[in-house]
Formats: C-alpha cells, structure tokens, sequence
C-alpha cells in the first residue's frame, strides 16, 4: 500500500512545473504563463493587421464571419399561421408577413411572358389539351402552400424538426439598422384594429389633453410635475390623502376626467418612495396598460443636461414590430400631438430592445462637420449622400427612465367578466419576446 506521502506527489507523467508544491513558485508560474498567452495574441492581432493592411478583404471576410451572436440576432418568433394577426400574444413580424405575402400576391398577379403564351397558344390548337393544361395551371396556384409544405416535411433536419420559413439566427440582424429602425404604424392587422377601435381610429390622432395622478399616499408630487414636463397638454391633480376623505377609484377618476375632454389618464405608482409603475388609461373606455418604472433619473442629475421647453417633441417609436407593440405604439403616439412644433427642436424617443422600453428626451441642433470627424455611413458601410458636411448635436433634457409592460386591459382596471386580458411575464424563455 502507498504511502501518504507518494500519493501526493504528481504522476511520473505529469509537468512538474504545473503542478509544483510550493504556492508563491505556482503563482510565478501562473503569471509567466498569462503574460506568454497575451504576447502571442498581440503578435497574432498585430500579425493580422498588417496582413489586412495589405490586402483589404481578408479584414471584409473577417468582419462578414464574425458576427456577435447577441439575443436579438437568437430571438425566436412563432411560427406565421392563417390566423396568426388575431391572438395578440403571439410573437410574430407583423412587417415581414405583410412583405411576404405581397410578394407571394406580386408573383401570382405576374403576366406570363411571350414564351408561355406562344406555348399556351399552341396548346390551345390541340384537341381538349388545352382545357387540361388551364386546370393543371390553376392547381398548381391554388395548391403552392400544400406543395411548400410537403417539401418542407421533405426537409427534415436531423432531429427530425421541420425548417423554419424565418431566416436564421445568422442571417437576420446582420446591420444595426435591425435593432433601431423606426416603427411603421400603418401595420397594424385589422383584428388588432377591430379589439381596439378607440387607438386605431381617427379621432385618436387629435391633440392630447392628459391627466396626471399618483397613487394614494404617496409622495411622488415632484416626479410627477416631471412628467408633466414629458407629456405636452398635460396638468398634475394630487389625489387627497386625509383620514376622512373620499378615496376616488381609477374609475371614478377616469369618468371625471373623461367627462372634462382629457384623452389619457396617466398614474404614477410609488414603492418606498420611488417611481414603481405607470399606469396609462386611454379614455373614455380603455384600454389600461400597466408598466413598471426602473433606472428613473431626473434630468438635474444628468451631466451636461438642458432645459426643456414647452414646445411640443417630436416622437420617434423604435423597434415595435409584434401585434401587441403595434398596440403599444398606438398607445403612445395618442400621448403626443401629431403636429410637433419644430422650432423647439425636441424629440422624445421610446426604443423598445428586449421588451424594454427606453425613454429618452434630447433637444438637437445641426452643425458643421469638423476635420477630426469621421463620415457619416449607412448599414452597407457606404457614405450617405447630402450629408456629408451635416452632423447632429444631441443634448439629453430628461427624464430618463425604463418601461416594462406588465398588463393589459381591454377595459379599465379588471373588471369581471371581463372578455380580454393580455399578461406579461408568462414566457421563460430568453430568446422570445413580446414587443
């Protein structure tokens, strides 16, 4: 039997040197070994770049295989049915549907070329074949989804999954452009526009008229005169906190503001004495949205910030692409006049990544490009044109905070019987989002 003493020493095979007894010559040695490790990737990264320097592409054919494979690149939609449009918590692009069936109905209303017609003149000379030929024609159109389907079963992976009519996790995201373009709101499917007439509907683009509220017994009176600032046309009511006054409900509050012309009620939550939530009551009926209020900072603490004005911003929705953040940005475009005053130059922007919504205000001036600056490029890497001497100055005017959707309610708040209710935080899994 072997010793105490013999088992602890390394076998005969192993470095010695990796596996020394005495710790500070091991630490040594760990050092040796990291600094050896980052020579050699400085000499490869050094290596790498005077080869590129001498031949361009290879940088271009580095850059084209080495994407970062972030969530938004890994997002996982649901798959495109006939009735997809309708259930709002299904995960689908409503804008690459819509440029997949115009060009599937750009294809079928294609005229046949002077080749096909000769053929099919032709054909119609002979006895009863072309009656035959005119039937095969309209089977083949009317049965290309049965024939897209069967060569799908055909192409099977090898786990026995079906491939999916989305591009891949590679393909799709490619250019920053993905991530931050603007939201088209003329997208909306006409069973979302059907649930919730009142957002959808003309009346909804005229001037907002909004009240402003807190939650009983709080002491959020600053933060919300701040929104006030946000929100144009809005006015700050404090909800009464005596002992023996009436607790107005969000209801009775929403009929009497509904009754005084205002479109939107808005209610700041509070939770030990921070903003917690926002909810948003489009009036006179709903629907209610409930958001949580995270990384709240006032415009004062913002280095370098500006002072608003009572200009009306401009508003910029970025990156709702689903049915239900079509929804939501309906909902917010309703809080902002249609007709901006330009002349004050602000813009207020609600960019929606991983279903979180950044709110930010900035005020901008256009200016002339300095000789340290570089150019100005789109998503192909190319100069865009006009702008070459043009840069943009942005100063941030606050407040700055985050949005989460929590719940929405067709009507306002729950009510029973109530016929649709949509809540968050039912997916687990990472790659899937909502907005």
């Amino acid at each position: 039997m072997a010793s105490k003493k013999s088992q602890a020493w390394p076998p005969l095979g192993a470095d010695l040197e990796m596996k020394t007894r005495n710790k500070q010559k091991r630490q040594l040695l760990h050092i040796k070994r990291k600094r050896n490790k980052d020579s050699a990737r400085r000499a490869m990264r050094f290596g790498r770049k005077k080869e590129e320097a001498k031949n361009p592409k290879l940088k271009e054919e580095r850059l084209r295989r080495n994407i970062p494979l972030t969530l938004e690149r890994k997002r996982v939609w649901d798959e495109a049915g006939s009735d997809v449009e309708d259930p709002l918590g299904i995960s689908v692009d409503v804008e690459r549907i819509k440029r997949q069936r115009q060009e599937e109905e750009d294809a079928l209303n294609r005229p046949l070329d002077s080749d096909s017609r000769d053929s099919r003149d032709d054909n119609e000379d002979t006895d009863g074949e072309g009656d035959r030929e005119d039937d095969d024609l309209d089977s083949m159109l009317a049965s290309s989804d049965e024939e897209n389907e069967d060569e799908d079963e055909g192409q099977k992976d090898k786990r026995g999954r079906k491939p999916s009519s989305l591009p891949s996790a590679t393909e799709r995201a490619t250019s920053p452009s993905q991530s931050t373009r603007s939201t088209n709101l003329n997208l909306a499917p006409e069973a979302l526009a059907a649930k919730f007439p009142s957002l959808f509907s003309p009346d909804s683009q005229r001037p907002p008229k909004i009240l402003i509220t807190t939650s009983l017994n709080s002491t959020l009176h600053h933060e919300a005169e701040v929104l006030t600032n946000l929100f144009p046309n809005s006015i700050y009511i404090r909800r009464s906190a005596h002992a023996h006054s009436y607790k107005f409900s969000i209801r009775e509050i929403a009929q009497f503001a509904s009754n005084r012309n205002y479109t939107a009620l808005v209610i700041l939550q509070e939770d030990s004495k921070h903003p917690a939530g926002l909810d948003i009551v489009h009036l006179p009926k709903g629907p209610m949205f409930h958001f949580t209020i995270s990384n709240w900072v006032e415009g004062k603490r913002i280095p370098g910030h500006g002072n608003p004005t009572e200009h009306w911003p401009e508003l910029i929705l970025n990156n709702f692409r689903t049915p239900l953040g079509l929804l939501t940005a309906h909902l917010f475009r309703t809080l902002f006049p249609p007709q901006p005053d330009l002349e004050g130059r602000q813009v207020v922007t609600l960019h929606n990544q991983r279903d979180y919504i950044f709110v930010r205000r900035h005020r901008y001036v256009f200016r002339e490009k300095r000789e340290t600056e570089k150019t100005v490029v789109g998503t192909d890497g190319k100069e865009i044109k006009g702008v070459e001497g043009i840069r943009t100055g942005l100063q941030e005017l606050g407040p700055r905070f985050t949005l989460k959707l929590r719940r929405v309610d067709k009507g306002i708040q729950r009510a029973s019987g109530q016929k649709w209710e949509w809540k968050g935080g039912m997916e687990k899994q990472r790659t899937k989002f909502q907005l």
